[in-house]
């Protein structure tokens, strides 16, 4: 469907559940995190009847995210059914990986196609200090049970942040030329915990090509400008919210764990879709695209959104 500036809307994030068993800093607050009763959460049935109402309208691509994902109840059937969904050609999910020992089998069986795996850092007292409360020996088996399930075309999403993990961005291009993944550095948005933070922890993805000039490019995907290493495994993806405004070539909405549809990450402009059906559910969809916002501010105030990232859908 297209929406009001003419774009082409076919990617739904798709949230399922805004609980984590991390607490990562830019994202969630360590104490006082709101917790909504299951009541207020979007159901197995109802989230499945939101991604079919999104594929009626265009949707060809369903992203799964959180909080943690891996978390909710049911997730893999819920996996099963989406995958079910005729003309969905692609569902993805993206987690921090540290219960893929268990479920990335089960997740690839039925049926998700890609796996995103959060990291931010290679050095262990890091990993911990920016998690609160994980540790880089999960994220590591996950990406090594996600290899073994089956997953290929993996790729890493790691927040740029200056003066935490900006000395490792040659380690993380590193990796790319001993693996098939895609390195994806993100540049940190002011928003939820980090919205104040010092203006020298939002770095420019220019860090990532001045640390590693042999970098050269290569044909982008979505809204990441791609780069490798002459003979590297895998490649290396920037992702510039704040530095290359990507807003006329969005094509995503998203809908929320407790079920309101964003068309635009900071927009506050909601919609509610819970108990709605048919083709009520429809054309509230419709209306959300209708009307998803031309661009962001962050260029020049912090995000509008009152949410944190785990309540939207990372």
């Amino acid at each position: 469907m297209i929406d009001g500036c003419g774009r082409n809307i076919d990617y739904l994030r798709l949230s399922v559940t805004d609980l984590c068993n991390y607490r990562c800093r830019y994202c969630m607050p360590e104490n006082r995190v709101h917790r909504r009763s299951r009541r207020e959460m979007l159901s197995l049935e109802e989230l499945e009847a939101v991604a079919r109402g999104a594929v009626a309208l265009g949707v060809t691509k369903i992203r799964l995210t959180g909080g943690e994902p891996l978390m909710r109840r049911g997730i893999v059937e819920l996996c099963r059914r989406l995958r079910a969904i005729p003309n969905l050609q692609e569902l993805c999910l993206t987690t921090n990986g540290s219960l893929l020992p268990e479920l990335a089998a089960p997740l690839r069986e039925a049926g998700v196609d890609r796996l995103n795996i959060s990291l931010d850092t290679l050095r262990p007292e890091r990993f911990t200090q920016i998690t609160r409360m994980g540790t880089l020996e999960q994220a590591i088996e996950g990406l090594a049970a996600a290899q073994q399930a089956g997953f290929t075309n993996l790729k890493i999403n790691t927040v740029l942040i200056g003066g935490f993990n900006d000395d490792e961005i040659l380690d993380f291009v590193g990796l790319t030329k001993l693996h098939p993944w895609e390195v994806r550095f993100i540049e940190l948005m002011p928003m939820g915990p980090c919205a104040n933070w010092d203006k020298r922890c939002f770095l420019p993805d220019t860090a990532v090509l001045k640390r590693c000039p042999e970098l050269r490019p290569v044909p982008a995907q979505g809204v990441a400008r791609r780069y490798r290493i002459p003979g590297a495994k895998g490649a290396v993806g920037l992702i510039s919210p704040m530095s290359h405004d990507f807003c006329a070539d969005c094509r995503r909405i998203r809908v929320t764990a407790d079920g309101k549809l964003k068309g635009c990450l900071h927009s506050r402009e909601e919609i509610d879709l819970r108990g709605l059906h048919g083709w009520q559910l429809q054309n509230a969809i419709r209306q959300g695209i209708a009307h998803k916002p031309q661009r962001h501010h962050l260029s020049e105030r912090k995000s509008d959104t009152p949410r944190n990232m785990n309540q939207i859908g990372g």
